[in-house]
């Protein structure tokens, strides 16, 4: 099967990437693929696509990897929605990732919460008995 993804030909801390059709078993690493479509800059954003050529390969069957899937739609070579690319944040043991629904007034059935009392002041304590040898007042 026919991909169109990148192929990273930067050096350290510049990425620089050609757009290519290649086999999706092979690695981009090994610089065997079939076509050079265009290239990709994302640090100056300057882009070089051969729209002809990139419909040409899609009508053989050819499918664009998500982020190059991105940038077509991004230079009106292909109309359609954009795929979320990032990964999701998992969700640690006990949360839930959807949002609760918000209930409806209509749905509401809790009886309203009565206020709790609050406790009578305590009487003061009785006063220790006098002990032997201490005078009166």
């Amino acid at each position: 099967m026919l991909v169109i993804r990148y192929l990273r030909i930067g050096r350290k801390n510049q990425p620089s990437f050609k757009i290519v059709v290649t086999d999706k078993r092979k690695s981009t690493r090994t610089g065997s693929f079939v076509e050079v479509l265009g290239f990709y800059n994302p640090l100056t954003k300057k882009k070089g696509i051969k729209k002809d050529r990139v419909q040409y390969w899609m009508s053989k069957g050819a499918k664009p990897s998500p982020t190059v899937y991105n940038l077509l739609i991004g230079e009106k070579i292909i109309e359609s929605k954009k795929i979320a690319v990032h990964k999701k944040r998992k969700a640690k043991k006990g949360e839930s990732t959807a949002a609760p629904a918000p209930k409806k007034a209509e749905e509401k059935t809790e009886a309203p919460v009565a206020p709790t009392p609050v406790a009578a002041p305590a009487t003061e304590a009785p006063a220790p008995a006098p002990v032997e040898g201490e005078k009166k007042e």
